[in-house]
C-alpha cells in the first residue's frame, strides 16, 4: 500500500485558520472599545488653527525658518499618532494646522509650542507670590495635616506633623544618569535628614524647600539670597512676579543670551508654586539627540512616568559641567538653591532637581515628577517636543475654528452610495457569468470587506488612522482590483476544464498558473501605491494608503479563502459533477469553446454579384 501523499491540499484547515484569525481581530476590535472607524477632518469635522510668527519689529520671517517650522510641526503631529492632519504655510508669516476630530486642544497647543529647552543653574528660589503681597489664603488652598510640599515636608512651618506615617517624596523632577540611577547616595540629602543644615545665609530649615523663606506666611520674599546676582532689573522682576495667577505668570525669556532670568514653575504642586532666578544657559535643547517617555519603574525609584534624554557629545560635556558646579554647591551647603539645575521649557521651569549624587557625565538625563503632574500624556508630549527640536520662530494663535462635518456627511453618503452601486454591479456580473462559481467571488468580496473594516478600526485606535474621502475612494477602486484576482483564477480553471481535465486536477493546475499572474498584478498595484504614498501629500496620500492596504488584503483573501473554498466545493456533488448552474459544466464549456473556434475558423462569405459589378 502506497503511503499517503503529504502534499494533498487541506482546504478545510486553511479556511479554519483564516476564520480564527478574523475572530481574533474582531475580538481585539471590541476589546479596545472602538467598534467603528475614526473619521477624518472632511467627514467628522475638526479644528483649524492659524499660527502667526512673531518677529522683532513685525518683519517678515525668513522663508527657510517657516519651512523648517512646518517640517517640525508635521513631525510632532506624526509623533502623536494623529492621522490625516494637515500643516501648511499660508502667506509669508502664517501656518495653518488642520486637526481632525473633536477635543484636539492638546494637539493644537503642542504643535505650536516653541519648545526651546535650556538648562540653567538656580541661584535663588522663593515662594511664587510677589513681594509685599499676602501669601495664598489657607482657606483657598486648605492644607491638611501631613500634607507635603514639593520637598516632602510639612507645609505649615512650626506645626507638629501628623503622627501617621507618610511616604517621603522627592523634589519635583530629577536629573540622573542611567549609571547613577541605582548608585548609593554618598551624602545624605538635606531634605532627608532630621538635623537642620549649617547656619549659612542661604540655608533654611529642612521643613521647607531650599531657598524658600522660613515663614510661608511672610508677605514677601525678603529671605531670598541675591548674592552673586548683578542684574537689579531681574531682581525687581523676580520680586514682582506672581506665579499663583496664570495670567500674571510671565514666562522667562527664551533668549539664550540673557545672563539672568526670573521664571516660575510650570505647574502648581500641592497648591504651591515656586519662582526662581536662574543663571546663564549651560546647555541648549539643540544638544538633546533623543527623548522618549518611559513608564514607572520601581527598580529605579520611578513612581510616575518620566522622560529619558540623550545628549550629543558636546551637550554631554556641558551637562557634566553644570552638574559638577551644582554638586559642589551641594557639598558646601546642602540647603543651597545653587545645588539645583533648572530644566526650562519655553521660559518656565519644568523641574529643578537638586544634584546630590555627584556630577552626571554619562550623556543621559531623566526628567520626572510626582504622578499627579507627570502623567503619561504629559511625559509623551514633553518627549515629543524635545525629540524633534524647538521651532525656529515663536508663534501666536491668530485664530482657532471648529470645522463642521455637515458637508463631509453628504459626501460620505454619496461615496457609500457609489460604492454600493459598484459592488452590486460586480456581484450581478459574477452571478450571471459564473453562476454558482460567482457565489465564491461574492463570498470573497464579503470576507475582504470584513477584514478591511476590522483593519481600519484597529489602525484607527492604535495608529491614529482616520477614514477620509480619499480613503473611501481607494476602497471603492479596490473592489475592481479584488474582482480581477478572482476572474484570473476562474478563467484559468475554466480553460483547464475546456482542455478536457477533470475538476480536481484542474483546480491545482489552474492555481499554479494563475497565482503568478495575481501576485505580479498585485505587486505592481502595491508598488504604485507605495510610490504615490511617499511622494504625494494630503488626499492623494490617503488614496494611496487605502489602495495599498486593500491590495495586501486581496492577496490574503485569494490565497487563504478563494482558492481553499473552490477546493472544498469541488468535493460536493453540485460542483464536482459540473451541474449546469455551477459555472463549471464541462459540456457547456466545450460547446462554448467549440462555437468560438468555429466562429474564428469560419471563412468569409463571398461577395454578391451586385457588389462585384459595383
Amino acid at each position: 500500500m502506497a503511503p499517503p501523499r503529504s502534499n494533498v491540499p487541506k482546504p478545510g484547515r486553511t479556511l479554519l485558520a483564516l476564520f480564527v484569525v478574523m475572530a481574533a481581530l474582531t475580538g481585539v476590535m471590541f476589546l479596545q472599545g472602538q467598534p467603528t472607524p475614526k473619521l477624518g477632518l472632511d467627514l467628522a469635522g475638526g479644528t483649524t488653527v492659524t499660527l502667526t510668527a512673531k518677529t522683532a519689529g513685525g518683519r517678515t520671517p525668513p522663508a527657510a525658518q517657516m519651512d523648517q517650522a512646518v517640517k517640525i510641526m508635521t513631525q510632532r503631529v506624526n509623533g502623536l499618532g494623529v492621522s490625516d492632519a494637515e500643516v501648511a504655510k499660508q502667506g509669508s508669516s502664517n501656518i495653518v494646522v488642520n486637526v481632525p476630530g473633536e477635543g484636539q486642544d492638546r494637539v493644537v497647543q503642542l504643535i505650536g509650542t516653541t519648545a526651546k529647552l535650556q538648562f540653567r543653574q538656580v541661584y535663588t528660589v522663593a515662594d511664587g507670590k510677589p513681594a509685599g503681597a499676602a501669601s495664598p489664603s489657607p482657606s483657598a488652598t486648605p492644607t491638611a495635616k501631613g500634607d507635603k510640599d514639593k520637598n516632602g515636608k510639612d507645609k505649615e512651618e512650626g506645626k507638629t506633623p501628623s503622627p501617621s506615617p507618610t511616604a517621603s517624596t522627592t523634589p519635583r523632577g530629577r536629573a540622573l544618569s542611567e549609571a547613577l540611577a541605582a548608585a548609593p547616595t554618598p551624602t545624605p540629602s538635606a531634605s532627608g535628614s532630621g538635623d537642620p543644615p549649617s547656619p549659612k545665609p542661604s540655608a533654611t530649615p529642612s521643613g521647607l524647600p531650599s531657598g524658600l523663606p522660613t515663614d510661608l506666611t511672610s508677605p514677601d520674599a525678603a529671605g531670598a539670597d541675591y548674592s552673586g546676582i548683578d542684574d537689579k532689573e531681574v531682581i525687581k522682576q523676580f520680586e514682582a512676579l506672581n506665579c499663583y495667577v496664570p495670567d500674571k505668570r510671565v514666562p522667562g525669556s527664551n533668549d539664550a543670551n540673557r545672563k539672568w532670568v526670573a521664571a516660575c514653575d510650570q505647574k502648581e504642586e500641592n497648591g504651591q508654586v515656586a519662582k526662581y532666578i536662574l543663571g546663564p544657559v549651560r546647555v541648549l535643547g539643540e544638544q538633546v539627540s533623543d527623548a522618549s517617555a518611559m513608564p514607572p519603574d520601581a527598580t529605579q525609584g520611578q513612581s510616575s512616568w518620566w522622560v529619558s534624554m540623550k545628549f550629543k557629545s558636546q551637550g554631554g560635556r556641558q551637562f557634566g559641567e553644570v552638574t559638577t558646579d551644582a554638586y559642589r554647591a551641594y557639598q558646601q551647603n546642602p540647603g543651597s538653591p545653587r545645588s539645583q539645575v533648572a530644566i526650562v521649557l519655553d521660559g518656565q521651569v519644568v523641574s529643578a532637581p537638586s544634584i546630590s549624587r555627584g556630577a552626571i557625565t554619562g550623556g543621559t538625563a531623566q526628567i520626572d515628577g510626582p504622578p499627579e503632574s507627570f502623567t503619561q500624556t504629559y511625559a509623551t508630549d514633553l518627549a515629543n517636543v524635545l525629540k524633534y527640536g524647538a521651532l525656529p520662530l515663536e508663534f501666536t494663535q491668530s485664530s482657532i475654528d471648529e470645522v463642521s462635518s455637515t458637508l463631509g456627511s453628504d459626501q460620505l453618503r454619496g461615496g457609500m452610495i457609489a460604492g454600493a452601486i459598484g459592488l452590486v454591479l460586480v456581484v450581478l456580473y459574477c452571478l450571471l457569468y459564473y453562476r454558482g462559481l460567482g457565489l465564491v467571488a461574492v463570498s470573497s468580496l464579503l470576507v475582504a470587506s470584513g477584514i478591511t473594516y476590522v483593519s481600519v478600526v484597529i489602525l484607527g485606535e492604535n495608529m491614529g488612522f482616520r477614514l477620509s474621502l480619499p480613503h473611501i475612494i481607494g476602497l471603492i477602486v479596490s473592489i475592481g482590483i479584488t474582482a480581477d484576482s478572482f476572474i484570473v483564477y476562474f478563467e484559468r480553471l475554466r480553460d483547464e476544464l475546456r482542455a478536457g481535465r477533470t475538476l480536481r486536477p484542474s483546480i491545482e493546475v489552474a492555481w499554479k498558473r494563475a497565482r503568478r499572474t495575481i501576485l505580479v498584478a498585485d505587486a505592481v498595484t502595491f508598488m504604485a501605491a507605495l510610490v504615490l504614498y511617499f511622494l504625494a501629500v494630503g488626499g492623494v496620500r490617503g488614496f494611496a494608503f487605502a489602495m495599498g492596504l486593500t491590495t495586501l488584503i486581496d492577496v490574503v483573501v485569494v490565497f487563504f479563502f478563494t482558492k481553499p473554498l473552490v477546493g472544498l466545493l469541488s468535493r460536493t456533488r453540485f460542483f464536482g459533477r459540473g451541474h449546469p448552474l455551477s459555472g463549471l459544466d464541462p459540456k457547456r464549456l466545450h460547446k462554448a469553446a467549440a462555437d468560438t473556434a468555429a466562429a474564428v475558423a469560419r471563412p468569409k462569405s463571398p461577395k454578391s454579384p451586385k457588389s462585384q459589378e459595383a
